[in-house]
């Protein structure tokens, strides 16, 4: 371990059990924080096996290794606002309305939803160790190279002077930047920490309405906030499906854990453009 690090990192599958076992042995973590997954709808068409290994069975690991932990306090599993059947209604899916998913993708994460709960009632809550889910809203912000991602696609083609081929530009989203749910899971692993009987549940993080944004209006924003413009293509594909209105309640966590966002629609596009700008002028993006 270097110590001259701010983090030390660990690159391994959560498929492979010993090896995950052996690293959580060796750290002796007080709070895990699970995100590790196959984060993509349409590449779970395309992979269906190796998506539900790592998102269902992957957490499976985790948590069963979880309650052999002396060290352990508290697990949060991040899953996904997909995690919900979506029956694209105007208002906001509570943690208490159905789960399901159309795709791989987010029919995993509705698993993973059963998976966290019935570890909650069979092990969890016996051994006073918090588990508790987050699902969060469409994350945006530096540093995400992920394949057929809205703002990833943008500085691609911005980059490489191509065409951005857009599915669907009326498709509304929960834009949130990546920070905001960053600092609700901390809260959240706080309380866990201190009384996990209280708040192992599952939880939202969403923006407000004034986040609910659609597609085209990203594009729109991100070219008022970019050095370079970028040509856009509207090429739609019907042959896998997506869900062109998804939106999350997040009234739980601001009554019971006092978060909500703090920046607007702009703010969060000026810090996401701001990132990628400064990044490819080759600044200090630690410090920034």
């Amino acid at each position: 371990i270097k110590k001259d690090l701010k983090i030390n990192s660990f690159i391994g599958d959560v498929r492979n059990y010993d090896n995950l076992k052996e690293k959580i042995e060796t750290i002796e973590p007080e709070i895990i924080i699970h995100m590790a997954a196959q984060p993509l709808v349409r590449l779970s068409y395309e992979k269906p096996v190796e998506t539900y290994g790592t998102n269902v069975l992957g957490l499976v690991n985790l948590l069963d290794i979880g309650k052999a932990s002396n060290s352990l306090r508290a697990i949060l599993n991040v899953t996904s606002d997909k995690c919900y059947e979506n029956k694209e209604w105007l208002w906001g899916y509570r943690e208490s309305d159905r789960l399901g998913g159309h795709d791989p993708y987010s029919n995993s994460k509705a698993c993973a939803e059963l998976v966290t709960l019935a570890f909650q009632k069979s092990f969890y809550n016996k051994l006073k160790i918090g588990l508790a889910s987050a699902r969060a809203g469409n994350v945006i912000g530096g540093g995400d190279w992920s394949i057929d991602r809205l703002i990833p696609d943008f500085i691609r083609a911005q980059q490489s002077k191509t065409s951005l081929q857009i599915r669907n530009p009326y498709a509304v989203r929960p834009w949130q930047h990546v920070i905001e749910p960053l600092v609700g899971y901390l809260i959240l692993c706080e309380k866990l920490y201190a009384k996990p009987n209280k708040y192992n549940e599952a939880w939202n993080f969403g923006p407000n309405d004034l986040g609910l944004i659609n597609v085209e209006n990203v594009i729109i924003e991100m070219q008022k906030n970019s050095s370079k413009d970028v040509i856009v293509e509207f090429n739609r594909d019907d042959s896998k499906h997506e869900a062109s209105l998804l939106k999350l309640d997040a009234s739980k966590v601001k009554n019971h854990l006092n978060w909500s966002g703090r920046w607007n629609f702009q703010q969060t596009i000026k810090y996401t453009a701001e990132w990628y700008e400064n990044f490819y002028r080759k600044k200090n993006m630690y410090d920034l």
